[in-house]
């Protein structure tokens, strides 16, 4: 399957971002909307209570699910918003550190965000990503 995505980044911003500031698709591409990924079991419980890192690792592995049932990758993803259900940094950057290298130098767009509370019981992190193929 072909790549349609195409990274930016820009020498006029600073390089200390771990993600392309960026990205476009060609105008011919499938997108495809992801909801949020979660870290659920098969059986709707949720992985890895209490675990920054185990939950973002089980969202990443159910948007696996997700994009491969799309015809898509993880190569795919134009872009990611990681939502961690915490006010404390450190649970951030937890979650983004098992985020970013589950991608790899496929560094898309991301924004991280500390939020209040998520919708499933027990549960920190939420991954949402916009994905784009060509068929």
């Amino acid at each position: 399957m072909a790549r349609s995505i195409i990274l930016i980044r820009s020498d006029s911003l600073s390089d200390v971002a771990e993600y392309a500031y960026a990205a476009t698709a060609p105008a011919e591409s499938r997108l495809i909307f992801l909801a949020g990924s979660c870290p659920l079991n098969k059986d709707g419980s949720t992985a890895a209570i209490g675990d920054y890192a185990g939950q973002a690792a089980k969202a990443i592995e159910n948007m696996r699910t997700a994009l491969s049932a799309a015809g898509a990758s993880l190569q795919d993803v134009i872009s990611t918003r990681v939502l961690v259900a915490s006010s404390r940094q450190e649970d951030l950057v937890t979650a983004w550190q098992v985020v970013r290298d589950s991608f790899a130098d496929h560094d898309v767009p991301s924004t991280l965000m500390g939020v209040t509370v998520l919708g499933y019981k027990d549960q920190l992190v939420e991954i949402e990503a916009v994905a784009a193929v060509l068929d």
